[in-house]
């Protein structure tokens, strides 16, 4: 998408604490930040990484250009020799991260970025904007599509997003989180996605009534005729008239290839069950019914245990803003400091709510799954230099109740590494995948939940555990710093 340059998506205690850095050049060390969230999004049982495309973008155009220079020199508050500085400024560290499409839980990292503090703090902003809005609209996505159980839904909540560039990179979000299609134009343009669409009421009311304005569309679009059939009277006036239309097609040998109706007000689950009835009788068995109409998973839910005779969806304010839950929670926090003799001395964050305490160190994440199943069983933080047999048993605990213990045996499961290199020394070292691709990587890991972990309501706990080393390590910290 064509836009002006990130470099200053910042906050600005980013740039007055790397001034502080630069005036004391000891403490421009190397350190570990990890991005995290803490709760899954509405109430889930997990959540989809997206957006590390955006991040790679934002970290690739990483420079301070003169106009950036020149603004931040009028705000009297930078000395000019660190604006001189900014001048030659590059990302020359590492970014680990879990792929996009990929199911993610909470407490575990989701990008590490390995850099001198100043690197390291300026990119805080932009990534946490990046990953927190996409993985947020995946994520719902995601969920809206479980309700519909197999029935295709299309996202067209463009003109309610919070700007374009919500409204462009949500549908992205979006199609990686399980849609297949949507209406927004320059979204399929940028990333290659299935646009869809019919028409608004307008088109109907434009005419001199419902049957010219069914037949005129029709005839320019024969091979995508979903007719809005709701606009006067949706039993009298709308299903009849798109009958009689159909009825001419099929007359004029014109193939009905994919045609049907979409209902937009009422009761969805009484009117599609008696336009069904209709269309059968008419001879349209295949006929699509859609609908909208501020719809969301927990709506579409419960039009399916009525036994709605909907089998596509369109989804717009509630999916693309997440309206039931705007906000992600991402966060970013130190977890390391390299010290002089390149070794990581491990960081930690005290917090009087227990959820809020971080996990220091140098880390990695495997993923265990059960291999009779191929379900996941759990997630297992640990430090970059630990290595796991399969063959044998592993213990698991929760950090937050480590009383509560699984031991694995050995053979019973198997593990995945699931954050990979993005940038090493500062060149990326990642290809994003195509949108239609992470989209169908993400339906292959959508598949290793468990449908209790899935369900809407009360969904099943994935535990994240830490290893027993890096137990050992937070737990000394803990005592450590409670002492002092």
């Amino acid at each position: 998408m064509d836009r002006q340059n990130l470099t200053l998506l910042t906050d600005l205690y980013e740039l007055t604490m790397m001034q502080g850095y630069f005036k004391n050049k000891s403490q421009n060390e190397t350190v570990i930040f990890d991005v995290f969230y803490r709760t899954n999004p509405s109430d889930g049982g997990y959540a989809i990484s997206a957006g590390l495309e955006q991040v790679i973008q934002y970290i690739k155009e990483l420079r301070f250009s003169e106009e950036d220079i020149a603004y931040l020199a009028s705000l009297s508050i930078f000395a000019p020799d660190f604006l001189n500085y900014l001048r030659d400024f590059r990302f020359t560290g590492d970014i680990y991260a879990i792929p996009e499409g990929t199911v993610i839980f909470p407490r575990e990292p989701i990008v590490k970025v390995i850099a001198p503090v100043m690197q390291a703090q300026l990119v805080e902003t932009a990534i946490l904007n990046i990953i927190n809005h996409q993985s947020l609209i995946a994520t719902k996505a995601s969920r809206v599509c479980y309700a519909a159980r197999g029935d295709g839904i299309m996202e067209f909540g463009l003109r309610r997003a919070q700007g374009p560039d919500a409204g462009v990179y949500g549908a992205r979000a979006a199609m990686i989180g399980g849609c297949v299609g949507t209406s927004n134009v320059l979204c399929g343009q940028l990333f290659n996605v299935p646009v869809k669409g019919t028409h608004a009421h307008s088109w109907i009311m434009s005419f001199p009534d419902e049957y010219t304005a069914f037949k005129t569309y029709a005839e320019m679009y024969p091979s995508a005729c979903i007719l809005l059939v709701d606009t006067y009277d949706t039993l009298k006036s709308g299903v009849p008239n798109a009958i009689r239309v159909f009825k001419e097609m099929r007359k004029a040998g014109i193939p009905l290839s994919f045609y049907g109706i979409r209902l937009d007000s009422g009761d969805l689950a009484y009117l599609s069950k008696r336009a069904r009835k209709m269309l059968d009788n008419a001879g349209f068995p295949d006929a699509v019914i859609s609908a909208s109409n501020d719809l969301d998973e927990f709506l579409i839910d419960s039009l399916k245990v009525q036994g709605a005779a909907i089998t596509s969806w369109g989804v717009g304010t509630s999916l693309i803003t997440s309206k039931d839950c705007p906000a992600f929670g991402g966060v970013y926090k130190l977890a390391a400091i390299k010290d002089k003799d390149g070794s990581f001395i491990p960081k930690i964050k005290l917090s009087e709510n227990t959820e809020k305490v971080t996990n220091p160190g140098n880390k990695k994440i495997y993923r265990i799954y059960e291999k009779a199943s191929g379900k996941i069983k759990a997630d297992l933080i640990c430090l970059v230099e630990e290595e796991f047999n399969e063959n044998e048993s592993l213990l698991l605990f929760d950090p937050l109740e480590p009383w509560k213990k699984t031991k694995l045996p050995g053979g019973s499961y198997t593990l995945r590494e699931i954050m990979v290199p993005i940038f090493i020394n500062g060149e990326c070292c990642y290809e994003s995948p195509k949108v239609m691709d992470i989209r169908a990587y993400c339906q292959k890991e959508l598949d290793t939940l468990w449908d209790e972990t899935r369900r809407l309501i009360n969904p099943h706990k994935v535990y994240v555990d830490l290893s027993k080393k890096l137990y050992d390590i937070k737990i000394e910290l803990l005592d450590r710093m409670s002492q002092s």
